[in-house]
């Protein structure tokens, strides 16, 4: 999921701020401190996949939590989380960019910043009701489409053609390899999410292009932030509430969003973005390996070569 790491929309928004440049799978350079030599790349390489297992252990965690309150509410509490650590980090340039929006009247700014919190708001709801209704590895590979299709989209190169027959190869093992019937609305759930990455990744750019530092990034997650308090304390009720359940909600928050976004962006600085797309593409086989660990959500022989398929696809795509 970018479940939502919140790494692209913030590596967009580092080109305004002078920080080298990122936007996630889809990207094609990065204008860094240099090119670092192979030796180099372990850090940096480190970082990702900390990243990675963060969020899907935030993933994880989050499943547990659904026994006590609903995918929605859990939702709630995971935005809340991410809106108030974003907007910390994004500090007074927060306040300076509402006060900017209002002055220039920038409506379209200010639409654009909205619709990335609505996007927000859809992918973090749709891929946490596909948790509650499919295993965590195959919800994963699903909404990893998303990016793959904003990677090769418009592209003219034969390989990309194969990155998306193989992809869809995977699709297709993973609905018919099951050991049992796979859920029909988890499966949309989790295509809805993957729709809402794609869009994630273009609205980021535009953010990034049109807000300084973290503060776009920072206005779309208190839009989420809002826009999901009625449904989640609709569903959550006075259970979301208990401080057991808001601490585990705010550890969710944290390992989903606030730790992968720091380290992700620290990692762009040192390695190539074809390089960081690459890694990402472990994304689908860790969620897999979380949800056998924490879930016990085992897969078939068939369904872990559908999410092979996937990442090897992801990872091809990401060559450009």
């Amino acid at each position: 999921m970018k479940d939502s790491t919140t790494a692209a929309a913030g590596h967009h928004e580092a080109r305004a701020s002078g920080r080298p440049e990122a936007d996630g799978p889809a990207s094609h350079g990065l204008p860094g401190r240099g090119r670092p030599a192979q030796s180099g790349l372990v850090l940096p390489a480190a970082m990702v996949l900390s990243g990675i297992v963060s969020v899907q252990a935030g993933a994880g965690i989050a499943a547990k939590l659904f026994h006590e309150i609903p995918p929605a509410a859990v939702t709630g509490l995971r935005l809340w989380t991410s809106a108030v650590a974003i907007a910390v980090i994004a500090g007074r340039g927060l306040a300076r960019a509402f006060g900017d929006l209002a002055q220039r009247r920038a409506w379209a700014d200010a639409g654009i910043a909205v619709s990335f919190g609505i996007t927000l708001l859809i992918m973090n709801f749709s891929i946490y009701q596909a948790f509650a209704r499919i295993p965590l590895g195959v919800a994963v590979t699903i909404e990893f489409l998303g990016p793959l299709a904003v990677a090769v989209a418009g592209s003219r190169h034969l390989r990309d053609v194969i990155w998306v027959v193989l992809a869809a190869t995977g699709v297709v093992l993973l609905t018919q390899g099951g050991d049992g019937h796979l859920d029909v609305i988890g499966v949309l759930f989790a295509a809805l999410a993957g729709a809402c990455w794609a869009a994630y990744i273009v609205l980021s750019s535009a953010t990034g292009r049109r807000f300084p530092g973290s503060a776009g990034l920072a206005i779309a997650m208190v839009v989420a932030g809002i826009l999901v308090t009625p449904p989640a304390i609709v569903a959550g009720g006075r259970a979301m509430f208990r401080p057991a359940v808001l601490a585990t909600g705010a550890a969710i928050g944290i390992l989903s969003s606030v730790i992968p976004y720091r380290l992700e962006l620290e990692a762009l600085r040192w390695m190539p973005m074809r390089l960081f797309g690459v890694w990402m593409s472990l994304e689908p086989a860790v969620a897999a390996l979380i949800g056998l660990a924490l879930l016990g959500q085992h897969l078939s022989v068939v369904e872990w070569l559908a999410i092979g398929c996937v990442m090897i696809a992801c990872a091809g795509a990401a060559q450009h």
